[in-house]
């Protein structure tokens, strides 16, 4: 197996990792588990870390080969490499594309989240100033301050 091959598939099982982990996120937030996702946070940053060394190693790999730093680069080097590893160039960039849809999607679960915590913090503050004041009192309502006929 040549090296640039070696890198990507460093890269594909580091990417595959990631996407475990955003889909262990998503189902933690869909059952409502929060107490999970202080470690899975913590193992999707390690995950990109890794990631971020591994494109290091790639692209020096291909920058060694005589091809451009990026993306481009990758592809050329891929491709003169031969079949093998220009087909797991493309698993890597169709694993990214799978992980930046997972990520955002995650994301948008999150603000969602967000939104809503926030929207009832502020009903519930507003409902509290009319029923209690300052000193933790019930204060009467105008039902309360009404007299019950007794016949």
């Amino acid at each position: 197996m040549n090296t640039l091959l070696a890198d990507l598939c460093a890269e594909i099982s580091c990417l595959k990792d990631f996407i475990a982990a955003l889909n262990r996120e998503e189902k933690a937030m869909l059952e409502g588990r929060f107490h999970d996702l202080a470690a899975i946070t913590e193992e999707k940053t390690r995950l990109m870390d890794r990631m971020a060394e591994l494109d290091v190693v790639r692209e020096a790999t291909q920058c060694a080969l005589g091809h451009l730093p990026g993306s481009e680069g990758a592809s050329a080097a891929a491709h003169a490499a031969g079949e093998a590893t220009e087909q797991a160039w493309k698993s890597l960039m169709q694993l990214a594309e799978e992980a930046r849809n997972a990520n955002q999607r995650n994301g948008s679960m999150v603000y969602s989240h967000l939104d809503f915590t926030q929207r009832a913090l502020h009903f519930l503050q507003a409902s509290t100033e009319l029923f209690y004041g300052p000193d933790g009192v019930r204060k009467p309502t105008s039902a309360s301050r009404g007299h019950i006929a007794l016949g």
